[in-house]
């Protein structure tokens, strides 16, 4: 039985990573941090077949001994402050959690010799203000956030211990990722969110930032199995996961007012509040790298992964 150890378990990705996992027959071991009281929403349905090592990013001891308890033979780094808006206000902590907390665990994986395959979630936000489009494994950075910023030194300090240490270790590049369990503090969730609670009278405006901001938005359950996909090759290497279409958030808006018949432009309020002090205009991924070296290719299109984060939350808001 093969073994594997995910940090940022009880995530979006973590979610649908471990229920992967487990329909391939893994033992999964989940990192639990000692300090927070875990929320375990996204994965209630399969906690009991997960093993839990309490243990912290940023404590490498902690770390050490995790890698030492669960034995993996692949290692999924999924843990991050990981709301870029958030990481304005807190960029101290961003740095040590999403960069610094990289280097930890792989170094925790150098201390213990482990020969496990690691993987590292990097980020299209590594692109920031894109330099060329569509972005592939070759485009240079150019992150315009502390966020971004992090991903990028973890990104190549995961490149360095591949290099320098002969680590089996890969970085996934996702563009963005969506589901019905995406935080309420991402855009997509806000907004659908929004218009369940309003279709059901629940709520009266939906107020937001910037609705020109491009994306390239795809299903979360597709690019876990990218990530999987990575650690089964012979050699380790860098991969961009995307679905080579971009939509702009108004897009998005409009498709989720559409499906539950209303005109968006009767609930939407634009805020300078919710804009961001250095904007991403465009993000667009080139996966043909990973198409076809992983045979990966996404399976839900923009407009069903829309409708099912609406139909989620209507569920969730209906008596």
């Amino acid at each position: 039985m093969k073994r594997a150890f995910i940090t940022g378990i009880t995530g979006q990705d973590g979610s649908y990573l471990t229920e992967l996992l487990l329909k391939k027959g893994y033992k999964v071991y989940g990192l639990k941090r000692r300090t927070a009281t875990p929320n375990y929403e996204n994965i209630k349905h399969i906690k009991n077949e997960i093993e839990f090592i309490s243990g912290d990013l940023t404590d490498v001891s902690s770390l050490v001994e995790a890698i030492q308890f669960s034995k993996p033979d692949e290692i999924y780094n999924l843990g991050a402050q990981s709301f870029v808006g958030d990481s304005w206000s807190q960029p101290i902590l961003t740095g040590e959690v999403t960069a610094l907390g990289v280097t930890n665990l792989l170094e925790a994986v150098r201390i213990t010799k482990s020969e496990a395959r690691f993987y590292q979630a990097s980020s299209s936000e590594m692109f920031g203000k894109v330099v060329e489009t569509p972005q592939k494994e070759t485009t240079s950075f150019y992150p315009r956030s502390p966020y971004g910023v992090a991903k990028v030194y973890a990104h190549w300090i995961t490149v360095n211990y591949r290099e320098s240490h002969n680590l089996y270790a890969c970085s996934g590049i996702l563009f963005n990722h969506e589901s019905p369990r995406r935080g309420i503090e991402f855009v997509t969730r806000k907004i659908t969110d929004g218009v369940a609670k309003i279709k059901l009278g629940l709520q009266k405006e939906l107020r937001l930032g910037n609705l020109e901001a491009k994306r390239d938005w795809g299903f979360a359950g597709d690019y876990v199995e990218a990530m999987w996909l990575m650690l089964q090759q012979d050699q380790p290497d860098d991969f961009v996961i995307a679905t080579g279409l971009t939509h702009t958030v108004k897009e998005f808006v409009e498709t989720a007012f559409q499906h539950v018949g209303l005109n968006w432009e009767d609930f939407v309020v634009q805020d300078p509040k919710f804009m961001r002090p250095a904007e991403v205009d465009l993000l667009l991924g080139d996966s043909t790298k990973a198409q076809k070296i992983l045979g990966w290719k996404p399976k839900v299109s923009f407009e069903e992964l829309v409708k099912m984060m609406v139909e989620s939350d209507l569920e969730r808001y209906s008596p």
